[in-house]
């Protein structure tokens, strides 16, 4: 009990201090997360709101691929990533393989789908209540793509951090393509179960209190966005 009391004060005590290695592994798995969901956005909302509006032939089959891939196992988005980089892989020549790069890509890859298929419900939606509205107006699918998207902001901006959230507890993905090397691809996820693994409860605490504070303030933060979407409408 007494070790426990311990470990729960220095891993406080480290958090209040601005620990070194604790700072410079939770600025690393910010700055990965961050960047990577800001290029799934880039990428997730455009193919999300052309799935909603256009119909081509294959639509229906990559709307599936794209709900699939919500799903999709961390580990195998790791192996994938990890294969494609790796020395007899194509891209093995641009030497990616256990960098910070390599963990965006493996989380892109992971959160890209779920912005999309998110995006798609979301501006089919709007799509079907406005429709009318925007085609009197002269506004085809191309032109009613940044109303839609800016007219569900809200929502969507929920979808980000809900991709966020995804980005910041994935664990698997990221060991496999980053390694879990010391002051280059430690995140707070791999650092827990290192430190957990050598019996280090400190440092692995304070980083989970760190990991579950920024959950729940992820959470308190689409409950304020889902608050605001409620009153934009009733306005």
């Amino acid at each position: 009990m007494d070790d426990f009391t311990g470990a729960f004060s220095t891993a406080f005590f480290m958090i209040a201090s601005l620990d070194s290695d604790l700072a410079g592994i939770v600025a690393l798995s910010l700055r990965v997360s961050l960047t990577a969901v800001a290029i799934a956005t880039i990428i997730g909302l455009p193919v999300g709101a052309a799935l909603a509006l256009f119909r081509f032939p294959g639509r229906k089959t990559m709307i599936v691929v794209v709900n699939g891939l919500m799903g999709m196992p961390p580990v195998v988005v790791g192996l994938i990533v990890y294969l494609l980089l790796s020395r007899a892989g194509p891209f093995g020549v641009l030497g990616l393989l256990f960098t910070p790069t390599a963990m965006i890509i493996a989380q892109v890859l992971l959160v890209a789908p779920i912005i999309a298929a998110l995006t798609l419900q979301v501006v089919e939606d709007l799509w079907s209540e406005y429709s009318e509205q925007l085609r009197s107006l002269g506004a085809g699918p191309h032109q009613a793509i940044p109303t839609l998207l800016w007219d569900g902001r809200f929502t969507l901006l929920t979808a980000v951090l809900a991709g966020f959230g995804r980005a910041s507890a994935e664990v698997g993905a990221v060991m496999i393509v980053g390694g879990n090397i010391d002051h280059v691809t430690r995140v707070m996820t791999t650092a827990i179960a290192l430190e957990v693994s050598k019996g280090d409860l400190s440092l692995a605490l304070g980083l989970g209190i760190v990991l579950i504070a920024l959950s729940m303030s992820i959470n308190a933060a689409a409950f304020v966005i889902k608050g605001a979407a409620q009153r934009h409408g009733n306005a």
